[in-house]
């Protein structure tokens, strides 16, 4: 791994003024705080191409760091159409050395999480990475440790069992506390694992619909049913997660109508404009007709 101070490049480059030109720099609006500055004091992402100043971006990088897990930093412009992410040589400028080898480490374990065919040594002493050995039956495989020279389950990190299955080897809660499992499936277990990407999840506070900030995925954290489509979160209606949302019915029904307002206001904007839209085409239609009929005649050779 290269120093972090190699990765660095230039945020902007700027032309010289030629003699005459008065020599003020343009300013330009940044998209996270809305302030201008000055082209030197902007960075522009090389990926999309969009532009903020260094001040908000250096912001935007640590959270990002302390918050995603690892995951790829995106683009701040939440309507970014590149969908462009900020590439190593830049977290390494905008950010500190501890901070940048945190993220390097975070993206590693992340990684790992989600390779099949890696994954880590269960004694806690060794977090070695070890390779698991795939095979078309996906049944689970015995994993030998190159380190500690532990032989364990790729599916339950239990020691390897060949006569059992993993529910069968290693119970569901894993280590019991006071108020129930402090991992595992049991309901009111602190710590989970998420349905999507397996990585740990504690809940201290808040309601029981839970989103993934390493996969984004949306879920309940009782029975980790999948709520990414569930918009008015019906399912703490009925079922035996009914009323455990955490937020009273007047705050859920106000939740309901607010979604069911933007929904109706999208559609009457829709219907306002689709009448004004067909009213317009043939005038749309006219003036590219005009402006193709001028080009042709401009390449048209002028008739003797």
């Amino acid at each position: 791994m290269g120093s972090v101070g190699e990765l660095c490049y230039p945020t902007m480059t700027m032309e010289k003024p030629t003699t005459g030109e008065l020599a003020l720099d343009p300013l330009v609006t940044c998209k996270l705080c809305l302030s201008e500055y000055s082209l030197d004091k902007m960075t522009t992402l090389q990926e999309c191409q969009c532009i903020f100043c260094t001040s908000c971006l250096k912001q935007y990088t640590q959270l990002a760091i302390r918050e995603g897990c690892g995951s790829p930093i995106t683009c701040p412009d939440m309507v970014c159409l590149n969908r462009g992410t900020l590439q190593e040589s830049e977290i390494a400028c905008l950010v500190s050395v501890d901070q940048f080898q945190l993220y390097q480490r975070l993206k590693f374990e992340r990684e790992v999480h989600l390779d099949p065919c890696r994954t880590w040594c269960p004694v806690a002493d060794c977090q070695t990475v070890c390779h698991i050995e795939q095979n078309n039956s996906g049944q689970p495989t015995k994993v030998e440790c190159p380190s500690c020279h532990l032989t364990f389950c790729s599916c339950c990190k239990d020691t390897w069992h060949a006569d059992r299955s993993c529910r069968d080897s290693q119970p569901v809660v894993v280590l019991p506390t006071e108020h129930g499992a402090l991992i595992g499936m049991d309901a009111e277990a602190p710590i989970k694992q998420c349905p999507v990407c397996r990585v740990y999840i504690e809940r201290n506070e808040g309601c029981a619909q839970m989103m993934c900030k390493n996969c984004k995925h949306t879920f309940c954290w009782y029975c980790l049913q999948n709520l990414d489509n569930d918009i008015f979160l019906r399912h703490y209606d009925k079922g035996p997660c009914r009323n455990k949302l955490g937020h009273s019915r007047a705050s859920v029904m106000w939740n309901r109508t607010q979604v069911v307002g933007i929904l109706v206001g999208l559609g009457i904007i829709a219907l306002v404009t689709s009448p004004l839209l067909l009213l317009a085409s043939p005038c749309i239609i006219c003036c590219v007709c005009k402006s193709c009929r001028g080009k042709k005649k401009k390449h048209d050779p002028p008739t003797t």
